[in-house]
């Protein structure tokens, strides 16, 4: 039974966690901007007291986000101990990790010329290399995986916002990116679809310069041998995955589409698969990661 107090709901939580230097602020800053009561720094093991809090307030406080960082003693374990108590209680406890590459993370360090939390006497990669193995096990318990390595402040809190924000329809709601595997795979995929053995809009020359977007290309790709199939066979796939994320209470789906470039074939495919899952009645982001990388 949920811990209720005067009849209310018990107050939802998000925890947002993850790399130092890959958007906790600005993630956290979204949510309140969508009036999530947001606290930061708050080690794990205060969770329960600030649910209980919230909990007095007879419904106030609705919505609570908690920014959590590797600083926290025994974090690893903490947290994820915590957050299972939480759920044992009825309380919808979900976790977000904020991901980035290693690259990005030393560009953005050396961009505010501050040290990393872990650096200690080491360098920065050191720092960021420890912090990476100490939150290994929290990231793959992580119910959504953000990987802000290409995206500005402005996209990143636009992601939160449209995986938060208010009017939601569906339960699941899908994020599909299309990318180009010569740029590398997107961290945070739960899923893969590989287009490259659809021939290649780039070899066209009236079709190079457009994007998969435009109805030239997509109706190019459309019609080889091989992509309604695929289409069709992956649909089936997604429905079986969906119908169980669904009854293990999962939040989120990240669909990744993937050709060489991410230009032409992975970017119409997506667009596709972006329909289809709408159609499934999902609340569907797509987004073309690597558009304009050639």
């Amino acid at each position: 039974m949920p811990n209720t107090l005067s009849g209310a709901l018990p107050p939802e939580i998000v925890i947002v966690t993850g790399m130092s230097g890959a958007g906790r602020s600005t993630a956290a800053r979204a949510l309140e901007d969508l009036d999530w009561f947001v606290v930061d720094n708050l080690p794990p093991g205060l969770l329960p007291t600030m649910i209980d809090l919230a909990g007095r307030t007879k419904g106030a406080v609705p919505k609570v986000a908690a920014v959590v960082d590797v600083r926290s003693m025994a974090f690893t374990e903490d947290l994820l101990s915590t957050v299972e108590a939480l759920r044992t209680r009825g309380i919808a406890a979900r976790v977000v990790f904020l991901e980035a590459g290693d690259e990005t993370l030393v560009r953005r360090f050396e961009g505010v010329r501050r040290p990393h939390p872990l650096q200690g006497d080491g360098r920065l990669t050191d720092g960021i290399a420890r912090e990476r193995e100490t939150l290994r096990t929290v990231r793959d318990e992580a119910d959504l995986v953000i990987d802000t390595s290409q995206l500005n402040v402005h996209q990143l809190k636009a992601k939160v916002i449209g995986f938060f924000g208010e009017g939601e329809k569906t339960h699941l709601r899908a994020n599909v990116v299309s990318f180009g595997f010569k740029h590398g795979l997107p961290v945070d995929a739960d899923l893969v679809v590989d287009c490259r053995f659809l021939p290649n809009p780039h070899w066209v020359p009236e079709l190079r310069p457009m994007n998969g977007r435009d109805a030239a290309v997509r109706d190019y790709v459309l019609a080889q041998k091989g992509a309604k199939e695929l289409l069709d066979a992956y649909t089936e796939v997604l429905r079986l995955l969906i119908d169980g994320y669904q009854r293990e209470g999962k939040h989120y789906l990240t669909l990744a589409v993937g050709c060489t470039g991410g230009k032409h074939r992975s970017v119409a495919m997506s667009e596709q698969f972006g329909e289809r899952l709408r159609d499934e009645g999902l609340d569907v982001h797509v987004v073309h990661r690597d558009v304009g990388r050639e």
